[in-house]
């Protein structure tokens, strides 16, 4: 059995006194890197929360799009993909993926980089 603390509640801590005890009471350079850890720290927190999800739905995309086997890992998934792109074997005119890529890149960028003007926009948009 694990105990608490897990690793999102570890990170959170860690962030937190960041922060809200050190980052304040620093300047300059140091402030900057305060705050660049402080973002790291964030973004592994959207990693622990979001990535499992979104990686499932991702392979599950692949699968249909590729037809690829159950077992088939989302590396090897991605790498077919890529490879059938580069030999013209698909396109943007194949079924469904266009609307993966941008679900995939979505995802992506909901972990990386949340606060993009971009990602708003399209996140905005009506379904």
């Amino acid at each position: 059995m694990h105990d608490a603390p897990s690793p999102s509640e570890i990170i959170t801590a860690v962030k937190l006194f960041i922060d809200d005890a050190a980052a304040p009471q620093l300047t300059g350079h140091a402030a900057f890197h305060a705050r660049v850890a402080s973002n790291v720290l964030a973004t592994l927190l959207r990693e622990l929360e979001q990535r499992p999800a979104a990686e499932a739905e991702e392979a599950s995309r692949l699968r249909a799009i590729l037809k690829a086997a159950p077992t088939a890992t989302l590396d090897a998934m991605n790498r077919d993909l890529c490879a059938r792109i580069r030999d013209g074997e698909m396109d943007a005119a194949t079924p469904g993926l266009f609307a993966h890529l941008k679900t995939t890149t979505i995802a992506q960028l909901s972990i990386d980089q949340p606060n993009y003007s971009g990602l708003k926009a399209e996140l905005s948009k009506p379904a």
